[in-house]
């Protein structure tokens, strides 16, 4: 089959900037927005619950794909639930919050996973060559970056009030959706047919793949370990750093710098393996991202450095492990993609309920309350747990590393 060409992989790849844009206020700025309403421990507990139910709701997703297996339609069923809820949830009415928080985050996650799921598992079938997936996996991540960028910078920029900004960046979001998933609804590549419609109930089929069952622990604990800083970062600039000012220069200066070096870990990838370019990420982030436990009030160029350095390694952690489970799947001898990238899904987001349902409840158990009491907490959590918890992943998939590497499955 001969290679994409730019205009299919660029079409592709369109959609990861909404999708993209509106993940990282969900991650990052919900929060810090809804601290101002609700407890942290409240607010952790309600995250760590809506955001498991997310989770479980993705290898489902990934079923029903496999069953429906229409990705333009699915993904036109996804985009008004996504549009409506996300705007809906930065814009709380003065009464009854709570409820108005719960319904409006499952509204805009439900659409959200839908739309991700069905977008991975739609990349992983276009093409049979492994290169040409990374390619594709590179264009919606690098898309995915410019989004993000521009989600971290616009609030700020419309409003100097942070809950201002982000209410007056749901139109934004709306237009973006539209233009950039008619993009990729109109323009990229159709999908190759899959072999066989599977019943639903085997949406765990996946872990009977060794190579995949063993992809799984470690990429786990490498999501837990990026989970915690994006639940924290905005405290941290806060009351930490006390730059409130810069947060949106600090977040545009990390998801620059892992769009910049998107390219070079795709080359590495064709050089030394997928895997092993993941790894040489890993370990760039730990010795980079440590070092933000050393800083204080006023440290902008510091942080600035941290943010470049451990940016770098983010394109890594965002194009390759779905290119990898692609090849996983190319193992299988009854492939179902949309199950293996549910279960991607349940994985990636189960991490980031675990970040906020523990991290938030823990800080305040510590005596750490938004506006600068015990900061020291703050560092350790947002700083050295997450390097620890990368180097485990690290060690995981060293000593893994063979069975890793050929995504053979006997099942």
């Amino acid at each position: 089959m001969a290679a994409l060409g730019r205009y299919s992989i660029l079409a592709y790849g369109g959609l990861g900037l909404p999708l993209a844009f509106a993940a990282l206020p969900l991650y990052v700025h919900l929060a810090p927005f809804y601290s101002v309403y609700l407890s942290l421990t409240l607010l952790g507990m309600v995250l760590l619950g809506l955001r498991f139910l997310d989770a479980v709701i993705d290898p489902l997703l990934g079923a029903l794909f496999d069953r429906f297996p229409y990705p333009r339609r699915l993904i036109l069923l996804a985009l008004p639930m996504l549009g409506l809820g996300w705007l809906g949830l930065f814009h709380p009415p003065d009464q009854g919050v709570l409820p108005w928080l719960i319904f409006m985050l499952t509204l805009t996650t439900v659409g959200y996973s839908l739309a991700t799921v069905v977008h991975n598992t739609w990349g992983a079938r276009i093409h049979p060559a492994s290169h040409e997936r990374t390619r594709l996996f590179a264009a919606r991540e690098g898309f995915g970056l410019v989004g993000v960028v521009l989600a971290a910078t616009l609030p700020l920029l419309l409003s100097p009030d942070l809950a201002s900004g982000l209410q007056a960046m749901g139109w934004v979001f709306l237009v973006l959706l539209l233009l950039f998933a008619g993009w990729t609804l109109w323009s990229a590549p159709a999908m190759q047919t899959l072999p066989g419609r599977l019943p639903l109930q085997r949406f765990l089929y996946p872990l009977a793949n060794p190579a995949f069952r063993r992809f799984a622990p470690g990429y786990l604990l490498n999501g837990v370990a990026a989970a915690l800083p994006a639940t924290l970062v905005i405290f941290f600039i806060d009351d930490v750093l006390e730059l409130q000012a810069y947060g949106g220069l600090f977040l545009g200066l990390y998801f620059i710098s892992g769009a910049l070096g998107l390219p070079a870990w795709v080359a590495l990838a064709r050089r030394i393996g997928k895997l092993e370019a993941w790894l040489v990420s890993m370990l760039l982030a730990v010795v980079t991202f440590a070092g933000a436990f050393w800083l204080g009030s006023g440290d902008l160029a510091g942080f600035a450095l941290v943010c470049i350095a451990s940016g770098l390694a983010l394109g890594a952690d965002l194009a390759l492990p779905p290119a990898l489970v692609a090849d996983y799947i190319d193992g299988d001898p009854q492939p179902v993609p949309g199950a293996y990238y549910g279960l991607l899904g349940f994985f990636a987001k189960f991490t980031l309920a675990l970040a906020a349902g523990l991290a938030l409840p823990l800080l305040d158990l510590l005596g750490y309350q938004p506006g600068g009491s015990n900061t020291w907490a703050l560092s350790a959590t947002y700083a050295l747990l997450p390097c620890l918890l990368k180097i485990t992943a690290l060690g995981w998939f060293l000593a893994w590393r063979p069975q890793l590497q050929t995504g053979v499955c006997p099942c």
